[in-house]
């Protein structure tokens, strides 16, 4: 909701990267350190200590003596962390992201501080830790091959650099590596990260139209994936670090500029993507499950001016058949905007309540917004609490204070416990007085419409209640007289070296325990994050949703994100695929942008084609400002006909995606994926962000460019069938780029080979839709005599808090399909069914895509045992492309209907191929 920044002086300077190239060319900094000893630590690690070379005062003074701490955390995940010897620095605590501690620093270790250094090399069972003593370098290897994946000796730049103030280190990469990550930005070239372009990571409330700039989250973490022979190798780099910092990757190498705390480096050996999202999220925590009902659509607007807006929008997406899972408020049934409180007005509490009776019998949910500054306001009870539990961060022992939406603010401190115990309850109050159903965090970067030290003005009123709000009506000064206001090193602050402190808390601002904001400025939304997650679980027991605007290395175990205040532009619509797909590499994959754009309006066409992409985001939800037009779906014909297509389709797959959130949570990975996921050793896909896949078989090729009527699309190698058309087919041995038609309402989505995918019929709500009975679509590669294809399914009562199985309440199932010698087989293997079989979920029909010959059946089977009361029907598949020889191309779809196979119950299923097929 935020747009202080959107048009403020700063966003208006953005021609980008101002003074980035002068930041950029790096200064000789020192000549690095010395190890001077090395030796096995009692916890398996390794611990050596550096001293620095020369001495300079460029960005302040080096740190005389460093401690090395080196260890095989796993077998594929290896930790390299630099530190002060003496005193203790500033990390990420470790009570909000739980992971080993290295030995405590101020003692040294080991008999003397000059034995010889017998270690060269510290190996583990996939990556190997070597180095160099004078100056002080170190290499990561991945021992299968002797590749280098990090290397700190590259000539081109500064040795080691650790200052207080200034952290500098760099390595160096081969041209062929493909790096991806290193958010939150708008990438205006795709998910892949261009040499030379700013990478900044300091959590801005800066709107997401500016591109290749700081933005709401900060993950300062990359993969690399290099093809080396026709074999693909990924791995993952994590510098643990929530300072502001610089990094610069030059296509050749990669430096990191951090304004402080410490160097942690975490090295993720993979060797594929999906091994490495696994292995990230295991350190980092894995992604929150979901209730099934987040899967489904969401519609909300700032501008609901009262209740009976609200309702008309529920009324108008029924009538127009448009399916919908969720309505939103922003502040709009807020009392003056401030949190925990209802517009007695605008939204009675009386009506408020009747109306979420009905829609929760309907199966739907309400979710509204939340904001973390608390209105200075005597006669505010939350904000009464909050003083009596002295629960805000501090300047000079008083309150900071900033101006939000409620006028002058004072911002919870979220690493006090004191304040995770008052947001809790206030949260309860508020459910007690609303029903809610999740809650959506914003402007938690933190934002702030004022900069510097601000006194509320005497003699007027601020705000003043007219123009937009978000007008600095305190009076202020700016604060520069300290060095954590004003640091010797400029960051490229919201892509013009803007102060650490502007628009936000002053980075001399105390949290808990003397904590200063300039360290823990990017974990001031992870921090409430993990606080409403532990309030909204505490409430029912239910599983929470949480959408939250800022994010952090380990957001994804606790909440949603959407990617902030974009504009209803085709580059907007362009730029949220790659920043969804990022997201998923970052561990939060429950992600998606406001469909149609934030602000401002978006065209039809522009909209038609919005919904088409963001019905198969993870998060799909549109939503619009304030000062917009309204744009809900049904507001056009075309864009309403485009949405029961797009939306649709969703609904007859969220068994698949709901599934997916089980795998994400079980390993990480992500929902929506780049394409090289599944394909890494295609590297023709290693740059494409115009397409997505969702799990690792279903391809979205949308359209994403203004006046067209067909699309461009990459195909990987094999077989792939069109969900809205399953006889339409391209196949190709070696990948192929195909010109699909693609008219007005119409997005192409392509099922792989190899695959089978649970559907249910689908519904306007995702209640109703789960309901209904399931069909499996089997995809073999096309007219193949022999063949596989597996899938699977989760199932649950889906408000549980955990996700899993063993509570007597979820099943999973394993899909297994074969065919070969003439015939055609399917099988199942269910895990605990007990569940599945009390809801009575069948399945009803079966797909079978690719097969060869000509489609007749016969001497079908279904757990041994013949049957006749079923249909059966085939028809021949059509080729947008095919195999050079047609002859070898034919192939048909058969669909056998009439079943009911229980979900909950081994099944397995058989029949003879026509004699065509039998060769």
């Amino acid at each position: 909701m935020a747009m202080a920044k959107v048009f403020s002086l700063l966003s208006l300077l953005i021609p980008l990267i101002l003074c980035f190239s002068t930041i950029q060319s790096s200064n000789t900094i020192g000549k690095g350190y010395r190890l001077i000893s090395i030796e096995e630590s009692p916890d398996g690690g390794f611990i050596g200590y550096l001293q620095v070379k020369q001495k300079n005062k460029i960005y302040g003074s080096d740190i005389t003596t460093l401690r090395l701490y080196v260890k095989h955390e796993t077998d594929n995940r290896l930790r390299v962390h630099i530190t002060d010897a003496k005193k203790q620095r500033w990390e990420v605590p470790y009570n909000l992201l739980p992971r080993e501690q290295p030995p405590q620093v101020g003692k040294v270790i080991g008999k003397s501080r000059k034995s010889p250094i017998t270690v060269q090399e510290i190996s583990g069972s996939e990556l190997i830790f070597s180095f160099t003593s004078d100056p002080f370098t170190f290499a990561v290897k991945r021992r299968a091959n002797g590749q280098t994946l990090f290397n700190t000796s590259s000539s081109s730049s500064n040795s080691l650099v650790f200052k207080d103030q200034y952290l500098e280190i760099s390595t160096s990469l081969p041209k062929e590596a493909s790096i991806y990550g290193l958010g939150e930005n708008s990438q205006a070239n795709g998910i892949k990260l261009v040499p030379n372009e700013p990478y900044t990571l300091y959590t801005e409330d800066v709107s997401a139209i500016n591109l290749n700039t700081d933005l709401y989250g900060s993950h300062p973490m990359y993969m690399d994936l290099r093809n080396v022979g026709g074999k693909a190798y990924a791995h993952a780099v994590l510098l643990l670090n929530s300072n502001g910092m610089d990094v610069f990757y030059r296509g050749t190498s990669l430096t990191y500029k951090v304004i402080g705390g410490v160097f942690d480096f975490y090295f993720f050996a993979g060797s594929s993507p999906l091994n490495v999202v696994d292995q990230y999220t295991e350190l980092i925590g894995r992604p929150a499950p979901m209730p099934y009902w987040s899967l489904g659509f969401h519609q909300c607007r700032w501008g609901y001016h009262n209740l009976s807006v609200v309702e008309d929008v529920v009324d108008n997406y029924q009538k127009a058949k448009i399916p919908l899972d969720v309505i939103w408020n922003d502040d709009d049934h807020m009392d003056g905007h401030k949190d925990f409180t209802l517009n007695p007005i605008a939204y009675p509490r009386a009506k408020l309540l009747a109306f979420l009776d009905r829609i929760h019998k309907m199966g739907m949910k309400y979710i509204v917004i939340n904001d973390p500054g608390i209105g200075v306001n005597a006669s505010y009870g939350t904000f009464q609490r909050a003083m009596a539990n002295d629960v805000f961060i501090k300047y000079e022992g008083k309150p900071f204070l900033a101006q939000v939406w409620p006028g002058p603010v004072y911002f919870p401190d979220f690493l006090n416990p004191k304040t995770v115990a008052w947001w809790g309850d206030e949260i309860r109050r508020f459910h007690e007085l609303v029903p809610i159903d999740g809650l959506w965090i914003d402007m938690n970067e933190v934002s702030n419409f004022c900069s510097g030290l601000c006194t509320i003005p005497e003699g007027k009123q601020c705000p003043s209640g007219e123009g937009p709000g978000w007008v600095c009506c305190l009076d202020c000064k700016n604060i520069t007289k300290t060095r954590w206001d004003d640091p010797p090193y400029k960051i490229n602050a919201t892509g013009v070296t803007a102060p650490v402190g502007f628009k936000t808390i002053a980075t001399s601002a105390l949290h808990y325990n003397g904590v200063r904001e300039y360290d823990a400025h990017s974990i001031y939304g992870f921090s409430e994050t993990i606080a409403t997650h532990k309030a909204l679980q505490s409430i029912e027991g239910k599983r929470p949703f949480i959408l939250s605007r800022s994010t952090f290395v380990g957001s994804g175990q606790y909440a949603a994100h959407w990617t902030g205040d974009n504009q209803g532009t085709w580059q907007s619509l362009q730029v949220s695929i790659s920043t969804m797909l990022n997201f998923g590499i970052f561990g939060v994959p429950m992600v998606g942008s406001d469909i149609c754009g934030f602000y401002p309006q978006p065209t039809e066409e522009l909209c038609n084609r919005w919904i088409e992409v963001g019905a198969f985001y993870p998060f799909s939800r549109d939503h619009a400002n304030y000062y917009s037009p309204r744009q809900e779906l049904y507001q056009w014909d075309t864009v309403a006909e485009s949405a029961r297509n797009a939306l649709g389709m969703r609904y007859k797959i969220l068994p698949f995606l709901y599934t997916l959130n089980y795998e994400a949570h079980m390993t990480g990975a992500p929902i929506a994926r780049p394409l090289f996921f599944s394909f890494p050793e295609y590297t023709e896909c290693y740059g494409l962000s115009r397409q997505f896949l969702l799990g690792s078989s279903l391809m979205i090729s949308p359209v994403i460019e203004k006046g067209k009527t067909e699309v461009e699309a990459l195909f990987p190698p094999g077989s792939w069938y069109h969900m809205f058309d399953m006889t339409q087919a391209v196949v190709s041995k070696s990948g192929k780029r195909v010109t699909l038609p693609a008219p007005l309402n119409f997005v192409n989505v392509h099922l792989y080979q190899n695959t089978i995918l649970p559907m249910q019929r689908g519904g306007l709500i995702s209640k109703e839709a789960r309901k209904t009975p399931y069909s499996l679509v089997v995809a073999f590669p096309a007219g193949a005599t022999e063949g596989y294809a597996t899938g699977k399914l989760y199932l649950d009562e889906d408000e549980l808090p955990e996700m899993k199985l063993g509570n007597g309440q979820s099943t999973y199932v394993d899909f297994y399909a074969s065919v070969g010698n003439g015939s055609v087989k399917m099988w199942s293997q269910v895990t605990e069914g007990k569940y599945a079989l009390s809801k009575g979920w069948v399945i009803e029909k079966v797909s079978v895509l690719g097969l060869k010959g000509s489609g007749e059946a016969s001497e079908i089977e279904i757990n041994g045992s013949p049957v006749s009361k079923i249909e059966i029907s085939s028809k021949e598949h059509t080729y947008v492309v095919g195999l050079e020889d047609e002859g070898e191309n034919k192939s048909v779809m058969v669909e056998v209907q009439g079943l009911e196979m229980l979900v909950g119950k081994d099944f397995t299923m058989s029949w003879k191929m026509g004699i065509n097929g039998a060769n």
